[in-house]
């Protein structure tokens, strides 16, 4: 007998909970199966108002209360814990049936899983869901993997629960096998650049002005309201101006400068160096929280590392302020276009076909990088699908180029004044590098050559060549 609950959401931790909460108020019978079934009567008592739900203790139960093709959400912690629930799940599935992995799955695991499903005649779907336990209520940005035969299905209902913008789901197919995982990997590596540029603004804006974490909340709080209006700005306007309750200190004065990291910035800066793709700012952005986390070589370089720095001395305040925002704009640029190079590059290596202005379009809402100017990386690759550098559409190049002047202001002071920017600094340095005639590379090629015969090619000719440097120095072509 065929069971009734239209998808099943399995793991219902807060994310999972919430997802099944979401579904349930857009209409749908949502069967729901937790290892502890505790979990699963709390959802139904506290959140039986919010839809239909049909519990179950076991997986078989679960299983058989789902109409074909079974549609199972599988949100449980990634690695081991997802693979296990899939195992339990395979043999109790039947051929057609869909098992969606939506939790923060390292794309290559997805990429296996896919294959293994598919012997038994199932689709398996990596899909990112960013937003956090906030958006899984309420409206996430989902990005879906798997086989377009799996999204004919499971694709309404994924857009009907997902976060819309101007009444557009955000919400698309990424592509085949680990697409979807991958995408969401970048969304966060971009999400870490993002987040240590508006670190290092904040920084800049204190060590420059001495101002007061409320003061430039207020500061944060008005660039939300300009080309920088962004899901993370607007929290960054909040947190700066929040007071903590205990101490009557400004918040941020009083966490432990330590940030920690749940690997998936990590993958990306690995994947980056696979594929040769410079993610210069995702990487600083990533080195940085490890810095921060240095603790012996931190305490270590407090005590005996000299500054020789100059006193910062802001002649032009509100010129200051707005040094810093042209600056924070144009890293921002640099680490989305770094970002959407890499997908290029992975949608290349793995054979995936993916629509880079649809993954912009579909962050524009629900996830944690949500911002206005996504509106503008649509409208490049609308104009060239082709776009080989998203710096180099006539909108990014004259923004960033309107910057440029208080880009180099603010990352020389912070070099003179002993501020570190790594990711401001890198993110300029990537823009010098990418627009430049000519390149150092070439010393470092002939030096490959020298030590270690690697070869080189000429710019006035065809071929590739190696110099004698041992013997008599004479060049034959290799």
């Amino acid at each position: 007998m065929s069971g009734t609950a239209q998808i099943g959401v399995t793991g219902l931790a807060v994310m999972g909970r919430n997802l099944a909460r979401n579904f349930a108020r857009h209409g749908y019978t949502v069967a729901v199966h937790n290892r502890s079934y505790a979990k699963t009567e709390s959802l139904v008592a506290e959140h039986g108002s919010d839809g239909e739900f049909i519990p179950s203790e076991s997986m078989a139960d679960f299983v058989a209360s789902l109409e074909r093709p079974r549609k199972v959400v599988v949100m449980v912690k990634a690695g081991g814990p997802t693979d296990a629930v899939i195992d339990e799940l395979v043999p109790l599935l039947e051929e057609g049936d869909i098992v969606v992995d939506a939790g923060n799955a390292h794309f290559p695991d997805t990429i296996r899983r896919e294959a293994a499903l598919k012997e038994h005649g199932l689709h398996f779907v990596g899909t990112g869901v960013s937003g956090g336990e906030e958006g899984a209520l309420n409206g996430p940005s989902i990005m879906p993997g798997g086989t377009p035969e799996s999204y004919e299905s499971l694709g309404p209902i994924l857009e009907d629960i997902s976060a819309k913008v101007d009444g557009v789901p955000c919400c698309t197919y990424v592509g085949s096998d680990g697409a979807g995982h991958f995408v969401k990997m970048v969304h966060n590596g971009i999400e870490y650049a993002d987040m240590q540029l508006i670190a290092e603004a904040y920084d800049l804006l204190r060590q420059g002005l001495g101002a007061s974490a409320a003061e430039i909340g207020e500061i944060f709080e008005q660039w939300n309201t300009g080309d920088l209006e962004s899901f993370l700005i607007e929290i960054t306007a909040d947190v700066l101006q929040h007071v903590d309750a205990e101490t009557g200190q400004a918040f941020v004065d009083i966490v432990l400068d330590q940030a920690e990291q749940k690997g998936t910035g990590r993958w990306t800066v690995q994947n980056g160096l696979d594929l040769g793709v410079p993610i210069t700012g995702i990487a600083e952005a990533t080195f940085a929280r490890a810095l921060s986390g240095s603790v012996p070589q931190r305490a270590a370089g407090r005590a005996v590392l000299p500054a020789h720095a100059q006193e910062w001395e802001v002649k032009d305040r509100d010129a200051f302020i707005e040094d810093v925002r042209q600056a924070l704009y144009a890293s921002k640029v640099v680490a989305y276009s770094q970002g959407f190079d890499q997908i290029a590059a992975a949608a290349t290596e793995y054979g995936w076909d993916i629509d880079r202005g649809a993954m912009a379009r579909i962050w524009r809402g629900g996830c944690i990088i949500r911002a206005r100017f996504l509106n503008r990386i649509t409208e490049a690759y609308e104009r060239d699908q082709d776009l080989p550098l998203l710096l180099a559409d006539q909108y990014f190049t004259d923004a960033v180029a309107s910057g440029l002047p208080a880009w180099r202001r603010i990352v020389a002071g912070a070099a003179q004044n002993g501020v570190p920017t790594p990711a401001f600094s890198s993110s300029l340095a990537y823009y010098d590098g990418v627009r430049a005639e000519r390149l150092p590379a070439a010393l470092v090629q002939a030096q490959r050559d020298f030590f270690g015969a690697h070869t080189y090619k000429r710019v006035d000719r065809e071929g590739t060549f190696h110099t004698e440097w041992s013997g008599d120095r004479t060049e034959a072509e290799a």
